[in-house]
């Protein structure tokens, strides 16, 4: 059984409105997840000797989330990752988005969703997330209707993405936190170890573009 508690976070300048926290909470973990960017700001789990820590990067306060940073937590899109030199061609039709890596644009561009304050619904087990990316934002084409739900499970976290659009655009959305498995605070990850089950890669060049190959 999770219980779900709301609180305010901050206060965005010029009154653009407020920030909220919903904090998860199960007997075996923590999150805390903002109305900014549907941004989670904490994850909190138990070691194998059954002490807690944060093992996700993140800010104590708003201010740091408004500043510039590297997607800490952050759901990213309309699309995650690059597109070579902001143009993608859609239906026979050349669009072009905002550049903001290099040459190409990386995760929806100078203000993607990470960027904007979403509307939040309280779950009994999670908190639901919505907004609408009008027509042309960031030089995608189509109205976007998008939702983002975190529910929580005994230990399980789950994150559940829902768009719906008036016209054929692309998307690809997905969670940004950068994981420190010994606690955030910690020196360094360069003792963890990862396996990937996959019979192939993906090469990319000098941009982090994919190179075909």
């Amino acid at each position: 059984m999770a219980s779900v508690t709301r609180t305010v976070f901050g206060d965005l300048p010029s009154g653009a409105g407020t920030v909220e926290k919903f904090q998860l909470q199960s007997d075996q973990l923590r999150v805390d997840i903002i109305s900014w960017g549907c941004t989670i700001t904490a994850l909190e789990v138990k070691d194998r000797q059954g002490r807690a820590s944060d093992v996700v990067l993140g800010f104590a306060e708003l201010e740091g989330y408004l500043q510039k940073q590297p997607y800490f937590g952050a759901v990213v899109g309309r699309v995650a990752n690059r597109i070579a030199k902001g143009t993608f061609t859609l239906d026979g039709k050349e669009y072009k988005v905002a550049i903001n890596n290099g040459p190409n644009s990386l995760h929806g561009g100078v203000r993607g969703f990470d960027k904007v304050l979403w509307t939040p619904r309280v779950l009994s087990n999670g908190v639901e997330f919505s907004r609408v990316s009008p027509d042309g934002e960031e030089g995608y084409p189509g109205e976007l209707k998008v939702w983002v739900t975190y529910t929580l499970d005994g230990g399980e976290l789950m994150i559940n993405y829902k768009a719906q659009t008036s016209q054929t655009t692309p998307i690809n959305l997905t969670n940004h936190s950068y994981f420190n498995l010994a606690g955030q605070g910690s020196p360094h990850i360069y003792d963890h170890e990862v396996t990937i089950e996959a019979d192939a890669f993906l090469p990319v060049d000098e941009t982090l573009i994919p190179t075909g190959w």
